[in-house]
């Protein structure tokens, strides 16, 4: 307050807003929302002289703030003459009793902005697709973005279907076409398509292919609901399944119920029977493969009441299930890595109760630098390497130089301080002669985030490559998100090689696989061979088709809201952003070139619908910006282990990226309508990433021999 003026400011964010939103759990998949509101009223003699509201509405997709739409609003009133006399004042201690007192009758008038929905008229309807469905031969390129366009046109007609019309639909789909329909009536998420699905798939007949379709476009769910976590439940529940299926339906529901649990639903009676489910699997789970599924599941769900449960089987469980078990703690944030948790890692790392496999024992001290380590943890890990195999010591002294130049890292600034001891940053300390290594870097820097990519290499002391990861990620918004990491990982290679099983160790078997996180649900392993007759086969038969690792379309954005202005209008905002994907792996090994080579091959399109709909019975509006991309990253490794030391050429490009943008506004009062519309496209040119120095210099002398 100041002389006859008072100014009104509201906290628009921390008001109490009807239910009329939705939004994706991960927030770089959302909206950022920057409301100000203030009013100035001025009296003067006890009148109301005049009232000026303002207030603005910034919205952006958190992934693309460039791309924003601003909202103002603004009211005035005036006192355009004196009050004509009237009598005295009423005193009372409450406007009711004033009003009681007075002859009039008084109703109160609710204010409240009632909202006004456009009556569309060219939309199309599911039926009235329905009805040319049959001419339609469509082919579907998951990685192309007018298959993602068409895939969220789909999703809006199955929102506003009926039940019967979705299963029609579902029913006379061509084969090749229906992996398509089931994900988009998974992403709708209406009652109509879960009940339509419901009825359709049946886990008895239906191919396993399908099947896997339908269990991670549910496990990708940008917003999971309960209905959708029992649908899956039902489906799983006591049915003899292929392992397939199975593996992939456990990690879907540990996915579901930590998407629910964030949305706060973990209280959902769905919510406790899938964690039931999981648990209770874990408890009767005899064989490893079974407990390993269930340890995924565990870190899809990043429950933090299950941290003890997966504590015990790091620490007890066999060699394989102890690796996942450490796997699963490392998807847990750091206000979860208690003391506890900490006194467990130092006890696998440096082998205080019995002996761990290697990959165990690397696992339990990344989990201890990446979680706020103390001062004496750091120092007693890089201590610990003098005892190290050349390869294990190379690794983690790699791992521990990384950490020092990545701004973003938690160890960085306790790094520093412990480099400064001369006594451990020295020579004899990082010298080891290992062709082990890590790495990571940015790949792209915009105002809202940062991706990386990082790559581990662990190798035998023979020279055979034990397990490789390499991953993509975002970091934005207080939150990090590993768009895709893919590893490989080969055991019981060293028999082959002639070395030695430590003493205490178990031998493990003879297997190469693969596993994938991407945008952070853990999908299940995949076997590249396992036994030596099976390798043997795959290498008389090597540089056949790659596995898939997947292949679909998935809804990524999905954010409605409505945000009623002080004017009695309301503008509703929506997201959508869509994703194509074709990810292969192949791994080709020559025992007569003495060579091992993989490739990840990476295919996508990206599709970002943003739009604010203003409705009123006199006035419409619309602005809308819509984004594609499409882009394709190759990564690929080659080993020549005919010679000593072993020679690794290490490859990450990508071809250029087409990308196109259309803004639309358009205006209707009365019988008035204009629309403008601009838009840009281009092309962003390939690159190969030098990865780093000793790297191009292998991989000048091993392509030269090639050609």
């Amino acid at each position: 307050m100041s002389n006859h003026s008072i100014m009104k400011m509201k906290d628009l964010l921390s008001c109490t807003k009807p239910n009329s939103r939705f939004t994706s759990t991960n927030k770089i998949f959302g909206v950022q929302w920057q409301p100000t509101s203030r009013s100035q009223y001025v009296v003067k003699d006890n009148l109301l002289q005049s009232v000026l509201a303002e207030e603005s509405h910034v919205v952006s997709p958190a992934l693309r703030s460039t791309t924003g739409i601003k909202i103002s609003s603004r009211q005035q009133l005036q006192l355009v003459s004196p009050p004509m006399p009237t009598s005295a004042e009423v005193a009372g201690k409450s406007l009711e009793d004033v009003l009681a007192g007075t002859e009039r009758q008084h109703q109160p008038l609710g204010m409240a902005s009632l909202p006004f929905r456009r009556i569309c008229t060219h939309c199309p309807s599911l039926r009235a697709y329905l009805k040319a469905f049959d001419s339609q031969k469509v082919k579907v390129d998951t990685s192309k973005a007018a298959t993602m366009w068409r895939f969220q046109r789909f999703i809006q007609m199955l929102r506003s279907a009926k039940k019967r019309d979705v299963l029609q639909l579902l029913r006379r789909a061509p084969e090749e076409m229906l992996p398509f329909v089931v994900e988009a009536a998974v992403a709708a998420q209406s009652v109509a398509s879960l009940a339509a699905l419901s009825d359709f798939l049946d886990f008895g007949k239906e191919p396993k292919s399908l099947l896997e379709k339908f269990l991670y476009a549910a496990a990708f769910s940008p917003r999971p609901s309960g209905e959708l976590l029992r649908l899956v439940l039902d489906k799983l529940d006591g049915k003899q399944l292929a392992p397939e299926v199975w593996e992939t339906g456990i990690v879907a529901v540990g996915s579901l119920v930590g998407k629910l649990c964030q949305q706060k639903l973990c209280g959902l009676q769905e919510v406790e029977r899938g964690v039931e489910t999981i648990l209770g699997g874990l408890r009767d789970a005899k064989e490893e493969s079974e407990m390993v599924i269930y340890l995924l599941a565990l870190g899809n769900a990043v429950l933090p009441e299950t941290i003890p449960t997966i504590l015990d089987y790091a620490e007890e469980g066999p060699t394989t299930v102890a690796t996942v078990a450490i796997s699963a703690l490392r998807r847990f944030p750091a206000q979860h890595i208690s003391d506890k948790v900490k006194r467990a890692m130092r006890r696998i790392f440096h082998e205080k109760r019995k002996s761990y496999e290697k990959t165990c024992r690397l696992a339990a001290a990344e989990v201890l630098l990446d979680n706020e380590p103390s001062p004496m943890d750091v120092i007693n890990i890089l201590l610990a390497t003098k005892e190290l195999e050349t390869e294990m010591a190379t690794f983690l002294l790699l791992k521990v130089r990384n950490s020092l130049h990545a701004d973003h890292h938690p160890a960085r600034k306790i790094l520093k301080d412990i480099m400064r001891d001369p006594r451990i940053n020295n020579y004899n300390f990082f010298s080891k002669a290992g062709i082990s290594s890590s790495f990571s870097g940015p790949l792209t820097v915009t105002q809202d985030l940062l991706s990386t990519f990082g790559l581990d290499l662990l190798f035998l002391e023979g020279g055979f490559l034990r397990k490789s990861v390499s991953d993509f990620s975002l970091l934005g918004h207080g939150q990090r998100l590993r768009a895709v990491q893919v590893t490989i990982e080969a055991q019981g290679m060293e028999s082959m090689l002639g070395e030695n099983v430590l003493e205490g160790e178990e031998e493990p078997e003879l297997m190469a696989g693969m596993s994938a996180v991407f945008f952070d649900v853990q999908l299940r392993p995949i076997v590249f061979f396992q036994g030596y007759t099976d390798l043997m086969a795959k290498v008389l038969l090597s540089g056949g088709e790659p596995t898939s690792v997947v292949k679909g379309n998935l809804l990524l954005m999905d954010h409605h809201q409505v945000i009623p202005l002080q004017s009695g209008l309301q503008v509703t905002f929506k997201l959508q952003g869509g994703l194509g994907l074709d990810i292969s792996a192949n791994m080709d090994v020559s025992i007569w070139e003495q060579e091992l080579k993989t490739s990840i091959n990476t295919r996508g399109s990206l599709t970002i619908d943003f739009q604010a709909e203003l409705d009123a019975p006199f006035l419409q509006a619309t602005l809308r910006s819509q984004m594609e991309a499409e882009a394709s990253i190759h990564f690929d490794t080659m080993l020549r282990f005919s010679g000593s030391p072993v020679l690794m050429c290490l490859q990450l490009r990508e071809e250029q990226v087409p990308y196109r943008e259309i803004f639309t506004v358009s205006k209707s009062a009365g019988s008035q309508s204009i629309t403008t519309r601009k838009g840009r496209q281009g092309t962003m040119p390939g690159r190969e990433f030098a990865l780093h120095r000793a790297n191009s210099k292998v991989c000048n002398l091993l392509l030269t021999a090639e050609e």
